[in-house]
Order: C-alpha cells, then structure tokens, then sequence
C-alpha cells in the first residue's frame, strides 16, 4: 500500500511540474509575441493605433506614441531589427539594432542627412499581456558620433582649451545675428592652433533662439593668439560685437573650459 501510494504521488508530483513548466513556457512565447508586435507591426510598419493593445495605461515611461514618432519624423526611414529576443517569466529582453537616416531635427540635432546604425538593449516588464515598464541602454556615444555631433577620437588633450558661448537670441534679430556666426566661424577655422568647433541650437518656450558654440583650441597659447586675431580682424571690419549684442538684445554666457578626461 504504501508503494502504490508513493507511487501515486509522486506521477501527481511530475505532471504538477510538467504544467507548472508548460505554464512558463506558454507565458514566455506570449510575452515574446507581444514585443514582436510591437517591433514589427506598431514600430516597422508605423501601426501605432496598435500600441494601447500592447502598451498598458499604467506604463511608467514617457509617452511611447511620442517617442516613436520623435523617431520616425526625424528618420523617415526609421527600422528597428531586432537582433535576438529572451524572456523569463514577465520579462523580455531585446536587442535590438536602430537604423536610419537623419533627415529631421531629433532633440534639438537639425538633419544632417547621415545614416546611422546604433545597438541598444531593451528589457520589457509585462503585465496581463501588456508593456507596464522599460529600460533602455543604447550606445548614445556612438549614435552622436555616427551624425558628426562628436568627434570620432573623444580621448582628448589636457592641454586643449574648450571656448563655449551660450547665446539667447530674440526672434527679430536671429537673422543677423546667425551671418555674425558663419564669418566668426569660418575666420577661426584658419587660425593656428584651431582643432574643431560645433555649434547647437533650439527655440526656448518664449520663442528666442538658444545658439551654443563650442571651439577647441590646442593650448592655452592658442587660444589667446586666436582672441587677438579676431579682435583684430573686428577693428579692420570695423565691427562692434558688444555694440551688436547690445543693439539686438542678445544676452550671452561664455566660459573657458578644460576636458575632463577619463582617469
């Protein structure tokens, strides 16, 4: 009696386990067709009348409407390959590969029209069906530098000079303002000493333009010969910039800074 009951128990005991695996495998595929669809149907394919059916109402992320179409307006032909996929449980992991060409501004970054490839991972938590949370590590690094935001060599100089001016520009006067920045920054680009400079800009809330310009002097010696040769050519133009700045209402922060570089 007590075999057959051990018996008995014990085949209880492993088709208890069998459903139990088969449950979790069952809630695993699931959870992986619901970040399929996702990628293929509401992100590929621009289908995001689909994303309140896979994104749930309690998601704890921004906007994820927004952010694909922050995407997509800014790479028309935006395509998001999913590389490989793995879920345990209520968790999914992605990773994925965006790719696209830059043809709109994305955060504040005008179109460029380069075509970037950047790898990321995404971890999904789901609940009854739905996304409720994300986290996403992307190779923000590497995406800048595929637009020509950042140079490709980042190991940087400690003796190079970092010059950054912060403009606020009033609506009437950004058009003057902007042909006073394409002479400065082509006269710099033939001074000696002269690495690199970058500039950046968007609209704030009172409808002024925020214009930042950054340049990379070799050295500090550089950096002053560079400022008496732009003074200079000012006199010879017979150009008044503190006059202009005053004239058009455009207030300005500049700092001279030094990289810090990794230890």
């Amino acid at each position: 009696m007590k075999s057959l009951l051990y018996l008995v128990s014990t085949m209880l005991l492993s088709q208890i386990v069998i459903a139990q695996v088969t449950d979790k495998k069952e809630v695993n595929m699931q959870n992986k067709e619901v970040i399929r669809k996702l990628y293929e149907e509401a992100m590929n394919k621009r289908n995001t009348a689909l994303i309140p059916e896979l994104i749930s109402a309690a998601y704890d992320g921004p906007d994820f409407k927004q952010v694909v179409s922050g995407l997509t307006d800014a790479f028309p032909d935006a395509h998001w390959k999913v590389k490989d996929i793995v879920a345990e449980g209520n968790k999914v992991v992605v990773f994925q590969q965006f790719q696209g060409t830059h043809r709109g501004t994305f955060q504040h970054i005008p179109a460029t029209g380069r075509r970037v490839a950047s790898n990321g991972v995404v971890a999904y938590e789901l609940k009854d069906g739905k996304v409720i949370h994300s986290e996403t590590l992307t190779d923000r690094l590497g995406f800048l530098q595929e637009l020509g935001v950042l140079p490709r060599d980042i190991n940087g100089n400690p003796d190079n000079v970092i010059f950054i001016d912060r403009f606020t520009v009033p609506a009437n006067a950004v058009n003057e303002f902007l042909e006073r920045v394409k002479v400065n920054r082509n006269l710099i680009k033939t001074l000696p000493g002269f690495i690199r400079d970058a500039a950046y800009s968007y609209a704030d809330n009172d409808g002024k333009l925020v214009f930042v310009t950054v340049a990379v002097w070799a050295n500090k010696a550089a950096f002053e010969q560079a400022k008496e040769a732009v003074q200079e050519e000012y006199k010879k133009d017979g150009f008044d910039m503190p006059g202009m700045l005053k004239r058009l209402n455009i207030t300005i922060d500049r700092g001279v800074y030094k990289e810090l570089l990794a230890q």
